[in-house]
């Protein structure tokens, strides 16, 4: 399987999840990006570290991890994440006897892919993470009619908190939602979590 049809099949296997990768309502977390050059993931890369389970918006390599003097957990399972180059290589479709004496060249794009680790993923040492940019977290009290009417729906689909984005799965019956407090406000919590219901009420009907 090439690259090409790596990066395909994970997309497909979002969106058959109700996963949109491209469609992030809030960015509480930050974009993704690299720990190490801090270079945001830009493309196909953001949407493939935007739809993963992960709050924290820092990624690494296994190298990265092991340079810094930390190491990625055992049993993790990294993510793709995809780059090109622009190559050169022999224009072999020319005829021997029109080639230049330099050998004739044509430009070709290289695609390759390999994993980066979210830094939930890994150990490491307590000085690189005290230097990491903290995650804004907010205290809001519960709006306690919205909690009941969460708590007496009939047969309501399971709720699963982690992440920094909200969809929910039809095949599972599952609503994902980010943990509360990267909420700024109760208000904000419960109208994801009607919009995601609403979701729900569609694909049944």
């Amino acid at each position: 399987m090439n690259t090409y049809e790596i990066v395909t099949e994970r997309i497909i296997s979002l969106l058959e999840e109700g996963v949109i990768p491209w469609r992030r309502p809030w960015s509480a977390t930050g974009a993704p990006c690299n720990l190490v050059s801090k270079k945001i993931y830009r493309g196909v890369n953001f949407f493939l570290l935007s739809a993963t389970k992960y709050v924290s918006p820092y990624w690494l390599t296994l190298k990265q991890a092991n340079d810094v003097g930390g190491s990625v957990r055992k049993g993790e399972h990294g993510e793709i994440v995809v780059f090109w180059r622009v190559g050169e290589a022999e224009n072999r479709d020319i005829e021997s006897a029109e080639q230049e004496s330099d050998d004739r060249k044509r430009q070709r794009f290289v695609l390759r892919f390999y994993r980066v680790w979210n830094l939930e993923q890994c150990s490491l040492p307590q000085l690189v993470i005290d230097k990491l940019p903290k995650v804004e977290r907010y205290q809001h009290d519960p709006i306690e009619a919205a909690e009941r009417i969460m708590v007496n729906m009939p047969n309501p689909p399971e709720i699963e908190f982690g992440g920094s984005k909200a969809f929910y799965n039809p095949v599972a019956d599952r609503i994902t939602l980010p943990p509360r407090e990267l909420f700024t406000s109760a208000e904000e919590f419960h109208a994801t979590w009607n919009h995601e219901i609403g979701t729900v009420a569609s694909v049944l009907v």
